[in-house]
């Protein structure tokens, strides 16, 4: 035993020294113990607090986004005829990949929670008082960004709700004076809503928004560092008096552990309450009744205050006087005192501002359950979303075979005639209707040939708006396009 344990013990430390030679190593050439010092060892004054994990908390979930974003991309194909398609293939047929889509959804939620807890807490502490302007400035920028970034995502699955949702929005954008038509085109690119939107909202959020993010959040970092952490409610946001602790390891796990909360409550509803799809987006549904994200009701609802002319005051005035306060906050309140009771104007305008967005969210909950006709629409469509998610996966059927040609002749003709005249540049392949023309599917049911023809030589005065010209083609050419119309069931 005795000749035993010097060789254990030097057993033992050789990997430690194998391990000590290694970081050495990475240690000379990439700083790596300067790294740990400026990321571990930094003080914390009044030490470490549950309060403080939210912003440790939005990183993790930015991140998340970014990984589950990645994967999903590698299906999705960003055009109005496959978008929804690719998503019901993800949602029905991938393993896991309605897990992984709804992780994905609930973390965009999740992140507005958790930015607005940060936001809270930020203001309830001071935390922005004391040479911390730009650090302020830099929240308010990131805060613009996730909001843009749950937007700009919003469209992309191109079911109904997407569409409709989206297409009031943009069209909101459409009430700001001067640049308002040009901004609502630049979004959509182009007067209607079609793949020109989808390819521009997709472009926002997987590429411009995030990227921007990630400069935000490296200047947010670096910014706090350099004034470092505000500390308690009592305590001096310039010269901190009270003892400071160490970043690592009490705040460490404080952080972790609020991210392992967040990753349960994400894997939790993603796996009981999945995300739902509803049926790919029709333009031409009249009836739709859209309905934004839970985040965006009280803005939606907000609206509704604002018709006609007045729309300019509740879309551009008032919300650009809320903005410029709420980002000269730093400018405006310079007392070095951070208790909110001994704030009274600072913290009244929050619970004003608070109290307000959930009465606006309240109202359009009781505007949405005191409407009989409201009531009977919205759970139609609740109903179509169901019965959507019910069915199994259907496939894009990629081009015909010879087998699947019509056997018509006169239909054959009409066929290409339809597509000769550009018939389809409007009104799709197949007639399946696009943002530009209605769906043409089923429309030999609701009118008789004679209709028909007398639609295509002297069209209404609402389809030439909509960009249709008559047909000066011969009486037979007329009878095999009616021939092809009639087809389509």
């Amino acid at each position: 035993m005795e000749t035993t344990t010097p060789t254990n013990e030097a057993s033992s430390a050789q990997p430690e020294r194998k391990r000590g030679r290694l970081f050495a190593w990475f240690d000379r050439r990439a700083g790596l113990r300067a790294l740990l010092h400026e990321s571990l060892d930094e003080p914390i004054p009044g030490g470490a607090r549950f309060a403080y994990v939210f912003g440790s908390g939005l990183l993790f979930i930015f991140l998340s986004q970014v990984i589950t974003g990645v994967f999903l991309a590698l299906y999705y194909v960003p055009s109005a005829d496959h978008a929804h398609t690719t998503v019901a293939y993800i949602t029905k047929e991938v393993l896991a990949g309605s897990f992984l889509r709804s992780i994905h959804a609930y973390g965009s939620s999740a992140m507005i929670v958790v930015l607005l807890l940060h936001l809270a807490q930020t203001f309830l502490y001071g935390s922005y008082k004391g040479r911390r302007e730009l650090l302020w400035i830099s929240g308010c920028t990131l805060f613009a960004l996730i909001i843009g970034m749950a937007f700009t995502g919003y469209l992309l699955p191109w079911d109904m709700k997407a569409y409709f949702a989206t297409a009031v929005g943009t069209n909101i954008a459409s009430e700001i004076p001067l640049v308002g038509d040009w901004l609502k085109r630049m979004m959509r690119g182009g007067a209607e809503m079609g793949t020109l939107a989808l390819s521009r909202f997709y472009v926002a959020h997987v590429f411009l928004i995030p990227a921007a993010i990630f400069a935000l959040v490296a200047a947010h970092v670096y910014l706090f560092r350099r004034a470092g952490a505000a500390g308690p409610i009592s305590e001096d946001p310039i010269n901190p008096k009270q003892n400071p602790e160490r970043f690592y390891p009490r705040q460490v796990l404080m952080d972790l552990g609020f991210s392992l909360l967040l990753i349960a409550a994400l894997g939790f509803l993603s796996y009981f309450v999945p995300m739902e799809l509803g049926p790919k987006a029709d333009p031409a549904d009249t009836q739709f009744l859209p309905r934004p994200e839970w985040y965006y009701i009280p803005v939606f609802q907000w609206l509704k205050y604002w018709p006609g002319g007045r729309a300019i005051i509740g879309i551009l005035v008032i919300p650009l006087i809320v903005i410029a306060l709420f980002i000269g906050l730093p400018f405006i309140d310079r007392r070095l005192e951070r208790r909110p009771w001994k704030r009274p104007v600072a913290g009244g305008a929050f619970a004003l501002v608070f109290l307000s967005l959930v009465a606006l969210g309240a109202l359009s909950y009781r505007d949405d359950h005191g409407d009989p006709g409201l009531v009977k629409q919205l759970a139609k469509q609740r109903e179509e979303t169901e019965q959507f998610m019910r069915a199994p996966f259907e496939p894009e059927l990629m081009g015909a075979s010879p087998a699947a040609a019509p056997a018509d002749p006169l239909v054959t003709e009409g066929k290409a005639l339809f597509e000769a005249q550009s018939c389809s540049a409007c009104h799709g392949e197949g007639g399946e209707g696009t943002a530009a023309g209605s769906k043409l599917i089923g429309v030999g049911a609701k009118m008789s040939p004679e209709q028909l023809a007398g639609l295509l030589r002297n069209p209404t005065d609402k389809m030439k708006d909509g960009g249709m010209t008559p047909l000066t083609i011969k009486d037979e050419e007329i009878r095999a396009i009616v021939a092809y119309l009639n087809s389509l069931k």
